[in-house]
């Protein structure tokens, strides 16, 4: 028709009058293409985006789930065609020969292992991803066909085209490596389920669930490991994809514990018309060492055994974020001597100074209160007043004074000094609440010093 991209759209309507226009959407194509390469994850855990119109899938160890990689192949472009999706797809050792078949050999062409060379041989030299420049040069000397270029001097090859072109001729042929930027991390921790009659009831989704992640569970302890992380996604006949991700606290592979922390989640799935298929993935996998069941029923039980359980049912409940332990951070200033991590991750190298208590509670800022200004200088005020309600001092420890770290990266000259020097008091009022207060600044500077609180001792 005589139209080519970067046209104008008033001479492409002089040469098709009944061109229909629809004005570019590049973030909703990129969402649609996002969206089809995570719906792809059905057919490999391994799949990157290529371009604006193209899609990578890595379906090494993969194929025999469809009955070969001809059953594959079918099964994919038939799905998309039946949702208005038209694709062209390949299959080859490399990448770039994948792409070449793809886009210029005929439709669902698979090379045979080892021969992409042939396979690419009669293609147009655009096949080979040369870039604008040698695509264009190219055909004007002479050399139309992928098998005109493999035959060329290759040191006469980079001089003329660039160690560009040499790399792109490369990689399709398997001499030289490419990285591919997938949208999840490739994992071989993978396995799948596909129904032959979908399924939708809430008992056959848990059934299912279990039943998938025995399969991971089971590699896992064939090759002696264990994960922290696992997703079982379900797959709707329409598409889409339901993640339900789950976390261990400590790496595990019970498949019936996992199944329990499924479960709950199992109301965010809707079935649809039906779930087709259901995938799992295992993420967070390190080497894991067998565990004997214990024979001394009556001896102490192990973390493992008590809270581990627990906090893996908090954690999925509540959010990753929401459940944590207090460790301590070799730092002078209060807010940043505590770091939180992991419920049971191993203890840090650094411990509390018994010498210097912390409060239980350590506000995450310090709050003002009003204070009756002390004897001398160096004592803690004789009341105060905290949130309306006002506070007797009975008895008092301190001060311990804390300065601001200057030799840290990013403090300014006027966050040090004086003025923001911290003198800290550990006071008991008549009531017998304990707090932790503290006077910034000293006596007889520019500014008068001010009072805070900084935290509760029980």
């Amino acid at each position: 028709m005589g139209l080519f991209p970067g046209q104008k759209a008033a001479d492409a309507l002089a040469l098709v009058p009944d061109l229909v226009t629809a004005d570019h959407d590049p973030a909703a194509d990129r969402a649609a293409l996002e969206a089809l390469c995570d719906w792809c994850v059905r057919f490999s855990p391994a799949v990157a985006i290529d371009g604006d119109d193209g899609l990578f899938l890595d379906i090494t160890g993969t194929d025999h789930l469809w009955g070969g990689e001809a059953a594959m192949l079918v099964d994919l472009v038939s799905r998309l065609a039946r949702w208005g999706v038209p694709a062209r797809a390949a299959i080859a050792d490399t990448a770039g020969a994948a792409w070449a078949l793809a886009r210029s050999g005929p439709d669902l062409a698979i090379a045979p292992p080892g021969e992409q060379s042939a396979a690419i041989a009669t293609l147009p030299v655009a096949a080979l991803r040369l870039g604008d420049a040698a695509e264009a040069q190219l055909p004007r000397l002479g050399l139309h066909r992928v098998g005109q270029v493999l035959a060329l001097p290759r040191a006469q090859l980079a001089k003329r085209f660039g160690l560009a072109a040499v790399l792109r001729l490369d990689q399709a042929l398997g001499a030289a490596s490419e990285a591919l930027t997938f949208r999840r991390p490739a994992s071989p921790w993978f396995d799948r389920l596909a129904f032959f009659e979908p399924i939708s009831a809430p008992e056959d989704l848990a059934r299912v669930a279990a039943d998938a992640l025995a399969l991971i569970c089971a590699r896992l302890e064939a090759e002696g490991r264990g994960a922290k992380r696992f997703e079982v996604v379900f797959h709707r006949l329409d598409g889409r994809a339901f993640p339900v991700r789950v976390g261990l606290a400590r790496i595990g592979r019970d498949a019936q514990r996992l199944a329990r922390l499924v479960k709950p989640k199992l109301d965010m799935v809707d079935p649809g018309f039906g779930i087709e298929v259901v995938t799992v993935h295992a993420s967070a996998v390190e080497p894991m060492a067998a565990a004997q069941a214990r024979l001394d029923a009556d001896a102490a039980a192990s973390a493992d055994e008590t809270l581990a359980p627990l906090i893996d049912r908090l954690v999925n409940r509540l959010g990753e974020n929401r459940v944590w332990r207090a460790d301590p951070f070799e730092s002078h200033v209060p807010e940043r001597s505590v770091v939180r991590v992991g419920p049971l991750d191993p203890p840090a190298a650094a411990r509390w100074d018994a010498d210097r208590p912390r409060p239980v509670r350590l506000f995450k800022r310090p709050e003002a209160i009003v204070a009756i200004a002390a004897e001398l200088p160096d004592y803690p005020p004789r009341l105060f007043t905290w949130r309306g309600r006002s506070h007797r001092v009975r008895r008092a420890e301190g001060p311990e004074r804390i300065g601001q770290e200057w030799w840290r990266v990013g403090v300014e000259k006027g966050q040090t000094g004086p003025g923001k020097i911290r003198d800290y008091y550990r006071v008991e009022d008549d009531a017998g609440g304990r707090f932790w207060i503290f006077r910034q600044g000293l006596y007889g500077g520019e500014d008068a010093p001010k009072w805070w609180i900084h935290g509760l001792f029980g």
